[in-house]
């Protein structure tokens, strides 16, 4: 009788719940809460670790992460973010914030928190689109994109253009380090997770302010099927938004 023996290759992160997902077929936050669970298992912080989610389709997002979690009002993820790390300076702080929170109605918080260098973390999903509302146009919908609320396309001459959040943030004298991945396939994932890496390590030694941007989709509102929504994301948002790090102070390089 021939022996077989069985190698565990993965396993889910201590940091994730098990429970099944509510989030629609192609979605991709389920791969960003994977990575932020992964990485956490790594730095061994669970215990210490604090997450924020804003209203969005983000909001759930403590009933996938079994670490401490608070809820936020709509675009107020960094302020709430701000009193809990000056006030808890040894947890590890991070926000899990989507494009219609964090470049919206919260604008103003996460234009401050970076310009003050405040010591926390955020994870910034951008699928170009309100999600949770009904698909409605969002600051990063693209050109011409269509939504229910843009019927005909995003008319710059009218919404303005999209917003580059990881430019604009780049430029604050308090951010450490911000980067922009994308979540379309295997290669960017685990880029991806090498950035979600550097920003928590940028925070747990006092660095600074650090944001990872995660290019998204969003198939229910775009009107896709998982796979053609990758590879819309693919040709449309990355040349628009472009990948890569925009902001990496000296000492967060030495990490």
């Amino acid at each position: 009788m021939t022996e077989v023996t069985e190698e565990l290759v993965y396993q889910r992160p201590e940091s994730l719940t098990q429970v099944h997902t509510h989030y629609c077929p192609g979605c991709t936050h389920g791969t960003a809460h994977r990575l932020v669970g992964e990485v956490l298992d790594e730095l061994n912080v669970r215990g210490r670790t604090i997450g924020i989610a804003p209203v969005g389709c983000s909001v759930l997002a403590y009933y996938y992460f079994d670490v401490d979690f608070a809820e936020a009002a709509h675009g107020r993820a960094p302020a709430m973010a701000t009193g809990m790390k000056r006030t808890h300076p040894d947890k590890v702080i991070f926000t899990y914030q989507g494009d219609g929170d964090l470049a919206a109605i919260g604008t103003g918080e996460i234009v401050h928190a970076a310009g003050r260098g405040e010591n926390i973390t955020v994870i910034f999903i951008n699928n170009a689109i309100y999600g949770m509302t009904g698909g409605q146009m969002a600051p990063t919908t693209l050109e011409d994109q269509k939504t229910s609320s843009s019927p005909l396309g995003r008319d710059v001459s009218i919404a303005g253009y999209p917003l580059r959040m990881c430019e604009l943030l780049a430029t604050l004298d308090g951010a450490a380090y911000i980067s922009r991945q994308s979540l379309h396939d295997v290669r960017h994932i685990r880029r991806a997770k090498k950035a979600i890496l550097t920003a928590f390590k940028t925070q747990m030694a006092g660095l600074g302010f650090s944001m990872v941007e995660l290019l998204s989709t969003c198939s229910t509102n775009w009107k896709m099927d998982p796979v053609e929504s990758l590879e819309w994301l693919r040709d449309n948002m990355i040349p628009y938004f472009p990948l890569g790090d925009f902001k990496v102070a000296e000492a967060v390089k030495e990490l």
